[in-house]
């Protein structure tokens, strides 16, 4: 809790990395919106630019929630390279602690700009069908699913030199994972070779159980056939605390050697 606090207190004294940590998320609100609307075909609802839009809002959620990786890896690696990393092993602590304060930190900071996207998106005519209750489990399924990323940003950003390069090793691989999704697209859209990797992608599961709690999926629309599709929030839940368990041993692993 002591390296959550310090880490949250950096991001408070550089609001900065939190503004443009907003700005990404809500360009891709209003552009999908507003440019992608109307022009993709939704199972049991056309075209529709208005079915489209609450279609899209639980992609965007999930994606958003998932970049916080490359923040995660960049403030590892800035710290492995400053050497705040050696002062805190010459303190009686827990090697994981490190590790855990700076994901519980990211953790945070992601609820505060999921809450900001759940407003915008709420002027551009999102809305919740399905009760609080519902609402308030997808929005955890999508926290779980942050944090679950932050544990591959920590492993990465403990695996490379610099920040620059913790950066962009935390986004190369995730607009694949996020656009061979269902998050922007039904999977009925995609060619044939890729819906498997679609429907099996973990992102997938998330995106449409945060859909199916929010009530935002187009009438009469039928999951694909596959277990994932069938279960999205248990596969979600599964996803994400499988990626925790393997990640978060990996990365204290990783830390045990590079402060050693």
């Amino acid at each position: 809790m002591v390296v959550a606090k310090r880490n949250l207190l950096r991001m408070l004294r550089i609001p900065e990395v939190v503004i443009f940590g907003l700005v990404q998320p809500i360009m891709f609100v209003v552009m999908f919106s507003y440019i992608f609307g109307g022009s993709i075909t939704l199972p049991g609802a056309g075209t529709d630019a208005g079915a489209y839009r609450e279609f899209l809002m639980g992609g965007i959620f999930a994606q958003t929630v998932t970049f916080a990786v490359a923040g995660a890896s960049a403030g590892i690696a800035e710290d492995m390279q400053k050497g705040i990393i050696d002062r805190f092993r010459s303190l009686p602590m827990a090697r994981g602690a490190v590790l855990t304060g700076r994901t519980f930190a990211d953790l945070v900071q992601t609820a505060v700009i999921l809450l900001v996207m759940s407003l915008v998106a709420l002027l551009v005519g999102w809305r919740i069908h399905d009760g609080i209750v519902n609402a308030l489990g997808a929005f955890g399924l999508l926290l779980l699913l942050g944090y679950a990323f932050t544990w591959i940003g920590a492993l990465i950003g403990l695996s490379v030199r610099t920040p620059e390069a913790a950066t962009s090793g935390g986004l190369v691989w995730l607009f694949p994972l996020t656009f061979i999704s269902v998050a922007f697209v039904p999977s009925e859209n995609m060619p044939s070779l890729l819906q498997p990797v679609a429907e099996w992608n973990p992102f997938s599961a998330t995106v449409l159980a945060v859909r199916e709690l929010f009530g935002n999926l187009p009438p009469n629309y039928q999951a694909p056939d596959v277990w994932p599709m069938q279960h999205p929030a248990l596969a979600s839940l599964l996803w994400s605390i499988a990626i925790i368990a393997v990640f978060r041993t990996l990365a204290v692993r990783k830390y045990k050697r590079a402060a050693s």
